[in-house]
């Protein structure tokens, strides 16, 4: 089987998987069975714990679905605890500088290509090697994703895009609107990030994207082929193509979505029975 990484680097297809911040590894493997090709285990806005989060990744066991987390800071015993309970990718919040970034891929390497501590003695069993193989079968697995949320980090982008090591860069819109000071369908937003992804693409970065709850995908810039789409929904945020194969993952976030229309629709007619009792 093609590993992720190599998956994510061709380039030939959109990578499918949820953001879950329920420390659940039914919701965990409910997700993984479902046909995701990423689950992304978000401890840095979730409540998860190092016991859950372990569960949860065990979960993804027995499918084809790869374990990545998003730690809560760009820090090594967060780092740490994530890889040694077999996560196969790390996700980095608030990534600034190229120094940054390279701090970054140097957490997820073990010596001399990076820092990261020997100690796999939960992992090893995940991945079905060797404990004492599992430097060289596993060593250079991992998944190093860079979320680029602040003005500064719009400023280094270019340099960031040259780090060796760095798998795919998201532009996270929520936080990145509040660093600029601006709504979200602000002009200047929507500029920022088109300029943005327009250099990722040009360095040949993979980019996660966003869809709408139509699964229409795509950047600010009309065009640019999405590594990862994400769609938000419920309590998990999905990450779908736009045309995904019928059934299984596709269904249930088309479903998730209907289900978080009617509920609006609910709301309005609601408030329109309140208004018409005043």
């Amino acid at each position: 089987m093609t590993s992720i990484k190599k998956r994510l680097r061709s380039g030939k297809e959109p990578l499918a998987g949820f953001v879950n911040v329920i420390p659940s590894p039914v919701a965990t493997q409910a997700v993984a069975a479902a046909g995701a090709d990423v689950v992304l285990i978000g401890q840095e806005h979730g409540p998860i714990g190092p016991e859950s989060l372990h569960a949860m990744v065990a979960s993804t066991a027995g499918t084809s679905c790869s374990p990545w987390v998003r730690v809560a800071r760009r820090d090594e015993a967060c780092v740490k605890t994530a890889l040694d309970a077999s996560a196969e990718g790390i996700a980095f919040p608030l990534v600034d500088t190229a120094d940054e970034a390279a701090d970054c891929v140097a957490l997820t390497r073990y010596p001399p290509q990076g820092r990261r501590g020997w100690g796999p003695f939960v992992a090893h069993s995940r991945w079905s090697v060797n404990l004492f193989d599992y430097t060289d079968r596993r060593g250079t697995a991992t998944v190093c994703g860079l979320w680029i949320e602040t003005r500064r980090a719009l400023e280094n982008i270019r340099e960031i895009c040259k780090v060796e090591g760095v798998d795919y860069l998201m532009i996270a819109p929520f936080d990145l609107s509040i660093d600029l000071g601006v709504r979200l369908d602000a002009p200047e937003l929507v500029e920022a990030i088109t300029l943005a992804e327009r250099v990722i693409l040009e360095a040949g970065v993979p980019r996660w994207s966003g869809v709408d709850e139509r699964g229409n995908a795509g950047g600010c810039e009309e065009g640019i082929p999405p590594a990862l789409a994400q769609l938000r929904c419920a309590d998990l945020e999905a990450v779908c193509p736009p045309k995904r194969r019928s059934g299984g993952l596709r269904d249930r976030c088309e479903f998730w979505s209907v289900r978080r229309r009617r509920t609006a629709e609910q709301h309005d007619r609601a408030d329109r029975k309140s208004s018409a009792r005043r």
